[in-house]
């Protein structure tokens, strides 16, 4: 009776042995699930890979390919980054001023002695005939004109009068540079009884107050060069004009 009783209590020991056994398996086996499952759940957070296998770095611009070592591209992107530094010498350059530009001598009134004159003949016996006369300035310095020229046809002693044609005005200066022209016309009427016939006219310049100079004798050409005969029973004259009058 004692032998079984001992038999019964070592198989009893044997089977709560195997039992705790099977528990600390199963307990171990748990922790090692544990264990995977927290593993794996670091791998999936992990940074993804690109469609090649590789892993691009965000600013280093340096490629490394999935289980390769880095190339030298990188290495070599860091020393041409490397900024150099240069000392530049500064030089010290004095501009000199210029002297403020002396006041111009005032341009003088012309007198009549540097001015070349030429005076053409118009559409002789025509509609609109005149007499355009040109004015230059020949002397090597600027002078000015102004209003119209004091004309007297042939052997008149009448001043011929402004032109009512005529734009109003003219009694601003214009000046003659060296070679520089002006122009007047003398309007010639011949539809009166008396009439008069001539190839000269007296000229003589005016200033800003009507005053005049001294005055020129003059021919009238034809534009072949040839002495022209003009008839008239009325005339008027122009302002001195950069631009020639009825320029037609």
């Amino acid at each position: 009776m004692r032998t079984s009783r001992i038999r019964i209590a070592a198989v009893a020991g044997a089977t709560t042995a195997l039992a705790l056994g099977f528990t600390a398996y199963a307990n171990s086996a748990t922790d090692s699930g544990a264990q995977t499952h927290q593993s794996t759940g670091t791998v999936a957070h992990a940074a993804p890979y690109t469609s090649a296998g590789s892993v691009q770095q965000a600013a280093g611009q340096v490629v490394a390919s999935e289980g390769h070592a880095p190339s030298a591209t990188g290495q070599q992107v860091a020393v041409a980054s490397a900024k150099k530094t240069v000392t530049v010498a500064k030089k010290t350059v004095t501009v000199a001023k210029k002297k403020p530009a002396t006041r111009a001598a005032s341009v003088r009134q012309c007198s009549g002695d540097e001015i070349s004159y030429d005076v053409l003949h118009r559409f002789p016996k025509q509609l609109g005939e005149h007499l355009l006369v040109t004015a230059m300035n020949a002397d090597s310095k600027p002078c000015w004109v102004t209003a119209s020229p004091s004309v007297m046809l042939g052997d008149t002693v009448n001043v011929l009068p402004h032109s009512k044609k005529d734009a109003p005005g003219g009694t601003a200066r214009i000046t003659l540079k060296p070679g520089a022209k002006v122009y007047s016309a003398v309007n010639l009427f011949a539809d009166g009884k008396k009439k008069r016939t001539s190839t000269e006219l007296s000229l003589a310049l005016r200033d800003q107050g009507g005053d005049t100079g001294p005055a020129v004798e003059l021919n009238a050409f034809t534009s072949k060069g040839a002495v022209s005969k003009f008839t008239w029973s009325s005339a008027d004259v122009t302002n001195w004009n950069t631009a020639k009058p009825y320029d037609f």
